[in-house]
C-alpha cells in the first residue's frame, strides 16, 4: 500500500487503531491526523486510511463529506467557517457573509489568490449565544458585526 502520509502520521494511525477495541473507531482521529499533516484529506488519503482501518473507501468518503471539519481540497492559511443556521441567520449571518465576500474578494467555497484566506459556510458551531459566529481554523469569534470582522481580518494579515 502506498503511503501518502509521513511515517510519523502512519505510526500515529497504527497507534490509534490499537487504542480502540474496534479498528473502525479510529477513523475520525486518523482523519484528523491526516488533515493536521496535509491541511486537507485527498481521495488518495481517503483510500489509504480505508485500507489501514479496514473499512470501505466509500465509507471514508461519506464520513469526510458529512463533517464540515474535514476539508477535501486545500484551504487558506486562515480558514473561515461562518455559521449559517437559524440563530446566526436571525442575527445577521448573511450580512456578515456578504461583508466577508466583499472584503476578501472571493466567494463562499473559495480561497484568496495568495492562499491566506478561505471562506465556507457551515452548520451549527454550537455557540448560539454568541451568534453570529465564525471559526477561523480552530478559534471561535462571536457576536460578529462588520467592525469586528474588519478587526479580525486585520489581526490575521
Amino acid at each position: 500500500m502506498t503511503t501518502p502520509v509521513r511515517p510519523e502520521t502512519d505510526r500515529k494511525i497504527d497507534e490509534l487503531k490499537a487504542a480502540f477495541p474496534q479498528p473502525g473507531s479510529a477513523l475520525l482521529p486518523a482523519l484528523h491526523a491526516i488533515q493536521e499533516e496535509k491541511g486537507y484529506i485527498s481521495t488518495e488519503s481517503m483510500e489509504y486510511v480505508a485500507g489501514k482501518i479496514g473499512v470501505a473507501p466509500a465509507f471514508v468518503a461519506g464520513v469526510v463529506s458529512f463533517y464540515t471539519m474535514f476539508q477535501q481540497k486545500p484551504v487558506g492559511r486562515h480558514h473561515i467557517q461562518l455559521c449559517r443556521t437559524l440563530p446566526c441567520a436571525l442575527r445577521g449571518a448573511a450580512a456578515i457573509r456578504d461583508h466577508l465576500v466583499k472584503r476578501l474578494g472571493i466567494g463562499v467555497g473559495e480561497t484568496t489568490k495568495d492562499g491566506r484566506f478561505s471562506l465556507i459556510e457551515v452548520e451549527c458551531l454550537g455557540t448560539c449565544e454568541t451568534a453570529p459566529i465564525c471559526q477561523v481554523n480552530d478559534e471561535e469569534h462571536g457576536r460578529l458585526d462588520a467592525a469586528r470582522v474588519d478587526a479580525l481580518l486585520e489581526s490575521l494579515r
